[in-house]
C-alpha cells in the first residue's frame, strides 16, 4: 500500500536541513488537499445521501482506529458547539473506545468481534449514517464496524486512501483520497490524516448547510454559552435583521439565546408566528423568508434577504 512505502524522494529526509524539510513536509500537506479534488463527486453523493436519511432521529456515526479514529473524533465533537447539532445524535465507535480518543490502545485496531459489539450496542437504524475512516483501507475493526453497519440499513460512507481495500469496496458510498506515499513511511498522521480532516470538514458541513442549520455563512445554530458566543450571536442576529448591536441583544434575550428566532422578532414577526414557520420550515431559515415573503401583512418589516448568487 502507498501509505506504508517509503518514498525514494525522502528516503535521506533526515539528514536534510531542517528548513528544506519543513518544505517538503508543507508540500505534502499542500498535495494531501490537493488530492481531494478528484473525489469531490463521491463526497457530495455521500453527503446528499446522508442528509436524506437523517430526517428527525439519525445519527451520525464515526468509526475508525488509532488516527484516523482521533481525526473522526474531532470532527464529530465541534457538530455540536458549530451548529447545535443534539448531542444525542452523535455517536464514536473507536477502536479501544473512549480511552483510545487520546491514548494508543495496542492491538485494538484488530479487534473485530469488538467492533461488532460497538456496532450492534449501537442498535442502528436505516437513518443513521455511519462515517468509517482509515487510511489503509484495510483495518480490521473499521472494516468489520462499517460491514455492520450496512447490515442494518444504515447508510455506511466510506473514507480511505489505498484503492482497491475492503472499506471501500463494502461501502455504499466510497471515497478514495490517494495521499500516496507519507515523506516518513506509515505515518498517515501527516498527508492521509490531513486529507480525512478535510474530508470529514466537508460532509459534516454539506449536512449541515442542507438541513439549514446555516444561513447566509452563518451559524444560526448555535447556542451562545460564552461571552464570546454571545457577542457572535448578537452580531449575526444583527445582521439578519439589520438593526445595530444594542437592539440585537434585546431580541437575542427575549428569544432565550436563539438566533433565528431572534432574527425574526427583530423584523417585527410575532414570537408565536415566528416559532411556528420555523417549525414548519424546519428550522430552514431561507425558507422561513421565502414563506413570509408571500404574505407581506404579516409582519410589519421587509423580510426578504439580499439577492446572493448561489442555490438557495
Amino acid at each position: 500500500m502507498a501509505t506504508e512505502e517509503v518514498d525514494p524522494r525522502f528516503v535521506d529526509l533526515d539528514a536534510w536541513s531542517l528548513t528544506s524539510a519543513m518544505e517538503a513536509m508543507w508540500e505534502g500537506q499542500l498535495a494531501a488537499v490537493a488530492a481531494i479534488g478528484h473525489a469531490l463527486p463521491a463526497i457530495t453523493a455521500a453527503t446528499d445521501a446522508a442528509k436524506a436519511a437523517l430526517g428527525d432521529h439519525g445519527r451520525i456515526v464515526y468509526v475508525g482506529a488509532g488516527t484516523s479514529g482521533r481525526v473522526a473524533v474531532q470532527d464529530g465533537a465541534e457538530l455540536t458547539p458549530t451548529f447545535a447539532w443534539p448531542s444525542e445524535r452523535v455517536r464514536f465507535i473507536v477502536a479501544g473506545g473512549d480511552s483510545a480518543f487520546v491514548t494508543s490502545i495496542e492491538g485494538a485496531e484488530d479487534d473485530v468481534d469488538d467492533a461488532v459489539r460497538q456496532m450492534n450496542a449501537a442498535s442502528l437504524t436505516p437513518h443513521d449514517v455511519v462515517i468509517a475512516v482509515a487510511a489503509s483501507g484495510t483495518t480490521p475493526f473499521t472494516v468489520a464496524a462499517q460491514q455492520q453497519a450496512g447490515s442494518s440499513g444504515a447508510v455506511t460512507i466510506g473514507v480511505a486512501n489505498n484503492p482497491g481495500t475492503a472499506l471501500l469496496a463494502s461501502a455504499r458510498f466510497p471515497i478514495l483520497i490517494e495521499t500516496g506515499r507519507e515523506l516518513i513511511a506509515g505515518s498517515t498522521r501527516m498527508k492521509a490524516g490531513t486529507a480525512q480532516k478535510v474530508v470529514l470538514n466537508l460532509i459534516s458541513s454539506g449536512i449541515m448547510l442542507r438541513l439549514g442549520r446555516v444561513y447566509r455563512g452563518m451559524m444560526v445554530n448555535m447556542q451562545p454559552t460564552n461571552a464570546k458566543l454571545k457577542r457572535r450571536a448578537e452580531a449575526m442576529v444583527a445582521q439578519i435583521a439589520r438593526c445595530d448591536r444594542s437592539h440585537a441583544a434585546l431580541w437575542l434575550e427575549q428569544a432565550e439565546g436563539d438566533i433565528k428566532t431572534a432574527g425574526l422578532l427583530a423584523l417585527g414577526v410575532d414570537r408565536v408566528d415566528a416559532e411556528t414557520i420555523l417549525k414548519n420550515c424546519n428550522g430552514n431559515l431561507r425558507r422561513v423568508f421565502a414563506e413570509l415573503a408571500k404574505d407581506p401583512d404579516r409582519h410589519p418589516k421587509e423580510v426578504a434577504p439580499r439577492k446572493q448568487g448561489g442555490a438557495g
